[in-house]
């Protein structure tokens, strides 16, 4: 009798769950999964092509926060010493 009371219940709080929520489970599945194939396809990789890969993308992300000041808050005192050495979007508009 209480294992029915119980699934009865379950199933109530589970149809009271949002689909929105639903939605973001299944989408964060997903990214899980697409994490996991991505992390072993790097695994196989030459770490030399991996390295070069790397620095390209922490380049332009690096380039693309110096020229737009839009980095976040804990990169922003590394950003400032750094962009002084760089145009920004503010010194252009001058």
């Amino acid at each position: 009798m209480y294992l029915l009371a119980t699934a009865t219940n379950f199933a109530a709080r589970v149809e009271s769950v949002p689909t929105a929520a639903w939605v973001r489970i299944a989408i964060a599945v997903a990214a899980l999964v697409l994490v996991v194939v991505l992390l072993r396809a790097v695994a196989k990789m030459n770490k030399v092509v991996l390295g070069i890969i790397v620095l390209l993308v922490v380049t332009f992300i690096g380039f693309n926060w110096i020229y737009e000041r839009d980095e976040p808050k804990w990169a922003t005192p590394v950003v400032a010493k750094i962009a002084n050495f760089f145009p920004s979007k503010s010194d252009l508009k001058h």
